[in-house]
């Protein structure tokens, strides 16, 4: 009997995962795939230098990189895909790291989620602090990747 129940409880979780898996790279996952094709085959390199380049204004690109993630709906492992476009265009590895962090924790959909559920000033403190942090991360992938590829 005992045999059985786990039996059934390890088939139930397989199926479930099973069902989820596939619900999720039909819904998310293929459709990100093609937004990063997009992004790799449809936007100039020249503008993304412009934003994200190694030569652009730190204020400029840290802000655009961080807050750009709100007009995506995206999660964790979607915005992979994006972040390997931009990043294939030239983006400098501190403000694609700052759009790869910050894209999932303020995306417009978690941040009225997370007010609507947690209150309006936890939403606002997530979000703030999303982008906060990826700044802070994406200058600290940029200072220590630049001084590797310096030394090469």
């Amino acid at each position: 009997m005992v045999v059985y129940t786990i039996a059934a409880a390890l088939q139930a979780g397989l199926t479930t995962l099973l069902e989820y898996l596939s619900a999720h790279v039909l819904t998310c996952l293929i459709p990100a795939f093609f937004i990063a094709g997009a992004i790799a085959a449809l936007l100039q390199k020249e503008t993304v230098l412009k934003y994200f380049g190694r030569d652009a204004p730190k204020w400029l690109c840290y802000s655009v990189a961080a807050t750009s993630g709100t007009i995506l709906a995206v999660c964790s492992c979607t915005i992979l895909p994006m972040f390997a476009g931009i990043e294939k265009k030239g983006a400098g590895i501190g403000p694609a790291t700052a759009f790869l962090f910050s894209g999932p924790a303020i995306n417009l959909l978690a941040i009225v989620l997370t007010a609507r559920v947690l209150g309006l000033d936890l939403g606002i403190a997530i979000a703030v602090a999303a982008v906060s942090m990826a700044v802070v991360i994406g200058m600290i992938m940029a200072a220590i990747f630049e001084r590797s590829l310096q030394k090469c």
